[in-house]
């Protein structure tokens, strides 16, 4: 398992709020590490990388599909994203060279990510 696979593990699933995560090399337009059985297809990847990059408003205004499930749009900003649907949520959060995609359930808090993310831009800085 390399950092990344336990940083996902240590960091969001064993705090039981989050469902699923992968955490998507920008650069190389590609997920690096998933956790078990949370496969991201590419084309998925490079929605979360446009999101940001040049449909920031419109996914504020429309909201986003992921995995073939509509998210309605709560908040973001050129950092985070954070998406709902009657079954649960999605967050969405970029550091300088990833993107951190989380799956949680209703009544589950998204915030856990945040530390998955400072922990993944220390070892990237």
């Amino acid at each position: 398992m390399n950092q990344l696979q336990a940083l996902l593990n240590d960091s969001l699933i064993r705090t039981k709020h989050v469902e699923n995560a992968a955490i998507i090399d920008i650069k190389e337009r590609k997920v690096c590490a998933s956790t078990f059985g949370f496969n991201v297809s590419p084309e998925n990847a490079l929605n979360l990388i446009s999101a940001f990059y040049k449909n920031l408003l419109q996914v504020r205004r429309g909201g986003l599909f992921f995995k073939e499930k509509y998210y309605k749009c709560v908040r973001a900003d050129e950092h985070s994203i954070y998406l709902q649907n009657p079954d649960g949520g999605l967050t969405v959060v970029k550091t300088k060279n990833f993107i951190l995609v989380a799956t949680y359930r209703v009544g589950m808090y998204p915030s856990v990510c945040v530390e998955a993310v400072e922990k993944l831009g220390k070892k990237n800085a």
